[in-house]
């Protein structure tokens, strides 16, 4: 049984935090609205950071930063889980990120993170953060 998670307005952090303890305790979880999801702070100060971590690195060493969203959310998300142990390989698989709600989860129930949500004064969403950073979707 797959949970399904809306990012839709979810503090990424929050959201990150809350995914992770899950899916080390052996859940499959799929988030959907992955690109409607929010990084608190100011525009330019976001924009700045996530551009250094694009273009730091070697295009053939690394280190290598997505621009699609729902790859973007996933790489967070991987940050927060020992992934280079098996246990931690393992629960990174069982996750599955997706732009929009694709056709296989519409009518069924979609739950909703309330730590993750709340509407900072500044924050900026990661379809702002990835068409900044070059994403075409």
């Amino acid at each position: 049984m797959v949970t399904i998670i809306d990012a839709d307005k979810a503090v990424l952090g929050r959201l990150g935090t809350v995914v992770a303890k899950r899916l080390l305790n052996g859940e499959e979880i799929a988030i959907v609205n992955s690109e409607k999801a929010i990084i608190t702070g100011k525009k330019p100060m976001l924009k700045n950071l996530y551009k250094h971590r694009r273009e730091q690195g070697t295009y053939r060493k690394g280190p290598f930063f997505p621009r699609m969203p729902d790859r973007f959310v996933k790489r967070t998300i991987r940050g927060m889980i020992p992934y280079q142990s098996s246990h931690g390989r393992t629960a990174f698989r069982r996750l599955k990120c997706y732009i929009g709600v694709p056709t296989e989860f519409q009518g069924k129930t979609i739950e909703t993170i309330d730590v993750a949500k709340r509407e900072p004064a500044n924050y900026m969403t990661i379809e702002e953060i990835t068409r900044f950073l070059g994403a075409k979707f």
